[in-house]
């Protein structure tokens, strides 16, 4: 029976190890009918795929992407959020888990250009605080496309503790796409059923849509 099941694991493994190599030759072979117009071709197409990302890089920094900053006015919110496509806003108050907080989030600022970080002080920001309906604090609040599309509230999803990684805190965020993350869940559903709509008068013309 054990020799049975050691064949049948083998037979597996050699029919993976065969599609893999099949799929390797068939990727070398359309290489080596490429001329050199396709090379050009695929050339100049990586070099406009470069620009293009070079000029969204730009924009990015220039939204004030690539660092945590501190908003103070709820006016200035909603300018932020019609602005960029993703944000991640720290709703806080000055004690030691939001300081927490704002350690992790200053790191990923730096990492995830593609996602404008904030924080706003919530008992500054009563209307903000009563809209979007911030009790607990730290409230970290995922916004994408002008709407506040999920919710990280205190440290319950990070572990319960306040030692949790920067690496969880990324990954939770990713979970949410509200940044770019390779490592991210394909299995995690994202539920829509607290997204609430923070768009503040008419549609932004300036946005950084895919």
């Amino acid at each position: 029976m054990e020799n049975r099941v050691q064949e049948i694991i083998e037979q597996q493994v050699l029919t993976v190890a065969k599609a893999v190599e099949d799929k390797i030759d068939d990727e070398i072979a359309a290489l080596e009918k490429l001329d050199l117009d396709d090379i050009e071709v695929l050339r100049e197409r990586r070099l406009q795929q470069m620009k293009k990302m070079a000029e969204k890089r730009n924009r990015w920094i220039s939204l004030g992407h690539g660092e945590y900053s501190e908003i103070f006015s709820e006016k200035d919110f909603f300018t932020i959020v019609k602005a960029s496509d993703r944000v991640v806003c720290h709703f806080y108050r000055e004690n030691w888990p939001c300081k927490v907080v704002d350690k992790h989030l200053s790191i990923l600022a730096k990492q995830h250009i593609e996602t404008r970080f904030i924080k706003i002080q919530a008992e500054k920001s009563p209307f903000l605080a009563e809209k979007l309906k911030i009790v607990v604090l730290p409230t970290i609040a995922l916004i994408k496309n002008a709407k506040v599309d999920d919710y990280v509230v205190g440290f319950n999803e990070l572990g319960g503790t306040d030692d949790f990684s920067t690496e969880e805190l990324e990954e939770r965020l990713a979970r949410a796409q509200v940044i770019f993350f390779e490592g991210e869940s394909s299995s995690f559903k994202q539920s829509k059923s607290q997204t609430r709509n923070v768009r503040h008068g008419a549609n932004s013309q300036d946005s950084d849509s895919e």
